[in-house]
């Protein structure tokens, strides 16, 4: 399993009211298994995003945009080269980005991949630019493993649809984490061969748009 590091959130955007009742609780905790299923689904978290953005209108301009994180390096761990099949002497890189539709942060990704197994011009533009990793190596027509997806915010307890307690319903807004979902997955070439590990979590921001009343 990879390892996690403790993450500072992106700054916070407004998000619109979320009343704290059963009918709320059960919508979002269908969308985040939406999403979840959608990102096991496709080889690219930022096109399944692109796709959510665009579906919920969470910004005029619907396309994710990546925002790189800098002084924030992570060497990789014996346990992440073993997941690359990569030598204690390989060189492997670390990139950090929030990757965000307008100005909402869906979600924050590390991501430690093998310089050798892109092409230079890949290696470029993930040095040089703020493009999303997976634009950026989507010639290569990559298969996306993923090795573990949880949920990290539970609006219903366990075993609501068969009858546990539910939480009673609250004045105010629902609070939500910083943090909904979280995945850790590998990247491969069509054959085989691993190229990039990644640890995403995402974002309240993707649920930033009023429930259906």
């Amino acid at each position: 399993m990879l390892c996690l590091w403790a993450t500072t959130p992106a700054p916070a955007q407004e998000m619109p009211r979320w009343p704290d009742d059963f009918r709320a609780r059960l919508e979002a905790l269908a969308l985040i298994q939406t999403l979840n299923a959608d990102l096991l689904a496709n080889a690219s978290a930022t096109l399944t995003l692109d796709r959510w953005c665009a579906a919920h209108r969470l910004a005029g301009e619907p396309v994710i945009k990546a925002d790189r994180v800098s002084g924030q390096d992570k060497p990789a761990t014996d346990e992440i080269r073993n997941l690359l099949k990569v030598g204690a002497e390989e060189p492997v890189r670390y990139r950090r980005v929030r990757l965000r539709c307008g100005p909402r942060v869906l979600s924050e990704a590390d991501n430690w991949y093998v310089p050798a197994r892109l092409t230079p011009e890949m290696n470029r533009a993930l040095e040089t630019t703020d493009t999303s990793f997976g634009r950026v190596v989507r010639p290569l027509d990559f298969r996306r493993t993923t090795l573990s997806a949880r949920l990290l915010w539970h609006p219903l307890p366990e075993g609501w649809e068969t009858g546990a307690p539910l939480p009673p319903d609250g004045p105010g807004a629902l609070e939500l984490p910083d943090f909904l979902l979280e995945h850790r997955a590998v990247l491969t070439l069509p054959d085989g061969t691993p190229f990039s590990a990644l640890v995403e979590s995402y974002t309240r921001q993707v649920l930033a748009f009023p429930p259906r009343r």
